[in-house]
């Protein structure tokens, strides 16, 4: 196998990048980062500190991964997904250290625009909307959606955030509107859901 990496990747002295695995132009790859095969990274990521990137795993482009985090099989992460400093996923939901469960991967994934805050766990699979926010220390176990503001063990949801990433002046359920104020996009919620208005 050979490495397919873009010429403008930057990978640090300490980093391992096995052959085989795939990064994009103009990412960046820290201290003590392992990088398995089978890896697909696209364009204009960062990989910080000691984190770990499976072989089953594909990480769009301009994701920001933070140190110490463990990116393991049958994780998915869209453009634009930021992964807070120590934070981790699974893959097994029943993991035992004497039964062989590797059969038993289930899939994550993390849409676009995502943030997961430092130290939340995500359990495995599951799916985090579009632009979803989860708070630091979070426990997430189901479903998370589009646009969702949730936290605490295990996670609950406590309002909706912008793809600015601030709070929005919106009730958890119900019709309403209403505007970012930084960027003045339009909000709608409409049966337990948000979406950004054309």
């Amino acid at each position: 196998m050979t490495l397919s990496i873009h010429p403008t990747v930057s990978i640090h002295d300490s980093a391992i990048v096995d052959a085989g695995a795939q990064i994009g132009e103009g990412s960046r790859v820290w201290h003590f980062v392992h990088v398995c095969s089978g890896a697909k990274i696209g364009k204009g990521v960062s990989l910080g500190q000691n984190v770990f990137i499976g072989n089953k795993v594909t990480i769009g482009d301009h994701c920001k991964i933070q140190n110490n985090v463990s990116v393991y099989d049958n994780v998915h992460l869209e453009d634009g997904v930021f992964c807070g400093p120590s934070m981790v996923f699974t893959n097994v939901y029943n993991p035992r250290s004497l039964i062989e469960r590797k059969d038993q991967f289930l899939d994550t994934i993390v849409k676009k625009g995502a943030t997961l805050g430092a130290n939340c766990t995500i359990v495995c699979g599951i799916t985090i909307g579009e632009y979803a926010f989860v708070g630091a220390g979070a426990v997430i176990n189901k479903d998370v959606p589009a646009y969702a503001l949730v936290v605490g063990v295990p996670a609950r949801q406590i309002g909706w955030m912008s793809e600015f990433g601030e709070q929005l002046d919106l009730p958890l359920t119900g019709q309403a509107q209403t505007d970012c104020q930084h960027t003045d996009a339009v909000y709608a919620l409409n049966n337990g859901l948000v979406t950004k208005q054309a």
